[in-house]
């Protein structure tokens, strides 16, 4: 599937603003969610964008655009524990200072390109992951701070991770935050949710408390994160058969901060009531 037709609002978002000289694109981004495989392509296809020659077209042939595709663009940089590391960069679990500091130098000299950095994990076996603080740890982040708020004209800076607590607030907020949902969910059952949340865009306002607690009530059979988790499946699978319908990535949005806030011991109550009132009109 071509990330236009997935992504159809994020692709035309960078598209719109790298075509409009007037608009600025922002010089640090940070994608949030479950499908880093899908952050990642986008990072690429933005820094494609940007260093294409000709039409900007999928197919275009231009050099910069052969380059990108083919991971060997000298301005395009993959930064992770594995990716990118200089010579005398023992560490393998993080990204490190060493890795801060090269970028720096590299940004004290010139570039025909627009410089694109995209900051990722990478596990043993090659598959793209998302920042969070083990990998990606305060000193090294602090570290990048000033090129970050004060980059070099034709530098980004792009983020990857699951969840924005996993990134060091300093850095949130200098970038630009979106979120990619993920449609490729393992588990795409929402059989327990049937009769409690299913339609939920058709019930009224009184009811939502109601259903916060039958969802509270299904916790007895599942856990918080597994009902959240149903709940994102039903609204994924509606999403499928009406992708015009933005709202719907909002509430999948909203979705995913439910489970954040699950993982750190939120009660569920307050969870669900607080997930209903966003959902239920």
């Amino acid at each position: 599937m071509l990330l236009s037709n997935k992504y159809p609002f994020l692709t035309n978002y960078f598209t719109e603003i790298i075509k409009d000289k007037k608009n600025q694109l922002p010089h640090s981004i940070l994608f949030y969610g479950n499908d880093i495989e899908s952050q990642y392509t986008l990072s690429k296809e933005i820094a494609r964008l940007i260093n294409c020659t000709k039409d900007k077209s999928d197919n275009c042939d231009c050099l910069n655009c052969k380059w990108i595709k083919e991971d060997s663009h000298p301005a395009v940089v993959t930064i992770s524990r594995i990716d990118s590391k200089p010579e005398d960069d023992d560490s393998k679990t993080v990204i490190s200072i060493k890795q801060s500091a090269l970028i720096k130098e590299s940004l004290m000299t010139s570039s025909e390109f627009h410089r694109v950095f995209i900051f990722c994990d990478r596990d043993d076996d090659g598959n793209i992951a998302g920042l969070n603080p083990v990998n990606f740890q305060a000193e090294t982040a602090n570290s990048l701070l000033k090129i970050i708020e004060e980059p070099q004209p034709g530098t980004t800076f792009i983020f990857l991770t699951r969840y924005i607590e996993d990134v060091l607030t300093t850095i949130v907020s200098r970038s630009q935050c979106f979120f990619v949902p993920s449609f490729d969910l393992p588990d795409k059952d929402f059989s327990k949710i049937l009769g409690v949340f299913d339609n939920y865009w058709t019930y009224e306002r009184k009811d939502i408390f109601d259903i916060s607690q039958k969802l509270q009530d299904l916790t007895k059979e599942l856990s918080t994160i597994q009902i959240l988790e149903q709940i994102q499946n039903h609204i994924v699978s509606v999403f499928k058969n009406n992708p015009q319908n933005m709202q719907l990535l909002e509430h999948i949005k909203e979705v995913e901060i439910a489970k954040s806030q699950a993982k750190l011991g939120i009660k569920p109550a307050n969870i669900f009531d607080s997930l209903c009132l966003k959902l239920i009109n």
